[in-house]
């Protein structure tokens, strides 16, 4: 038997030898078939649309179809566990929001999926800051005026937003201004806006998107946003930092991940390409139109920037005690 062994060893090491070089050609011959980017928003939203201009652009540069596929449901998170448990060979990606990677898994930590541990960046997409707004019909015109404001007039400090994000900004709001307020919760941005509008909230973070038709009508008026620097749409509104408040500065994203255990060179393919689109004028433009910027960052950048920003806006919902709503 001893010996049957050690005359088995040579085949074994000569059949390992053989493999290696095919493993090697398919990895280095990617992609030879369709790409699946999978969305978990519907069709027709920010993010769905987002995808669908980097998608078409890589199909041409890839030579190959990339499909976006719709898996909304759960916030997000149906999508977000179908790509975790798929095949690490960079055939399923997850176009994941900031909301689906940092906010629910710090407020959902038994998720069946962790951001850092089950994906492995390929690129940020898209970012955006979101602006803080207030009912134009009372008397507050500038940042320390609303301060002010909320300081005095506790019962009426309201705030709403349709989701984690908006409450997490506006929390972090509070903590870095000494502010009270009371959070409610709407199903939409436009919702909380109309809310406001009609006297029943104080303030509410949107992103640019509904935010910039609203200001369009006169009846909000925004303080400040959430950017290191002004937004070309509203030359006019401050930042943060401008305000005083650099603390509360941040942006909102939106990045492409593959599944953990994609082979390096794989990454790396993606993540050139993925570049290679995003500094194309028209998707710029296409991005612009969108009220969002296109950024492009390598994986490793991307990675740092998810670590930092679970752990922010988890310092944020420890200290705010920020918690799911009762169903």
């Amino acid at each position: 038997m001893k010996n049957t062994f050690i005359k088995v060893l040579p085949l074994l090491s000569t059949l390992l030898m053989a493999l290696a070089p095919c493993v090697d050609a398919t990895a280095q011959e990617f992609p030879s078939k369709a790409i699946h980017i999978i969305v978990g928003q519907g069709a027709g939203g920010g993010v769905d649309m987002m995808t669908r201009v980097i998608a078409q652009k890589l199909s041409v540069n890839l030579n190959q179809a990339v499909i976006v596929e719709n898996k909304a449901g759960a916030g997000g998170i149906i999508a977000s566990e179908f790509v975790a448990k798929s095949n690490p060979d960079g055939y399923n990606l997850l176009m994941g929001p900031s909301g689906n990677m940092v906010f629910t898994p710090i407020l959902m930590p038994k998720l069946k999926y962790s951001p850092t541990k089950d994906f492995i960046p390929i690129s940020m997409i898209a970012n955006f800051p979101l602006i803080l707004l207030v009912n134009a019909k009372l008397p507050i015109q500038n940042m320390q005026d609303l301060i002010n404001f909320m300081k005095a007039n506790p019962s009426k400090s309201n705030y709403g937003g349709s989701g984690p994000l908006f409450q997490f900004s506006s929390e972090l709001f509070k903590l870095k201004t000494g502010t009270p307020g009371e959070f409610i919760q709407f199903k939409s941005t436009t919702e909380s806006i109309n809310a406001m509008m009609s006297g029943d909230l104080l303030m509410t973070m949107s992103d640019p998107g509904p935010a910039l038709p609203a200001l369009q009508t006169g009846k909000v008026r925004a303080m400040a946003v959430t950017a290191p620097s002004r937004m070309p749409s509203l030359p006019n509104v401050p930042t943060m930092a401008e305000v005083g408040l650099s603390s509360v500065e941040f942006k909102v994203w939106t990045a492409l991940f593959a599944p953990a255990g994609t082979p390096a060179n794989i990454i790396k393919i993606l993540e050139t390409e993925v570049n290679k689109v995003l500094r194309q004028a028209d998707v710029i433009q296409a991005m612009n139109i969108m009220s969002v910027q296109a950024s492009g960052t390598t994986s490793e950048e991307f990675s740092k920037i998810l670590r930092e920003d679970l752990q922010k806006w988890g310092q944020v919902a420890e200290t705010a005690k920020i918690s799911l709503p009762a169903p």
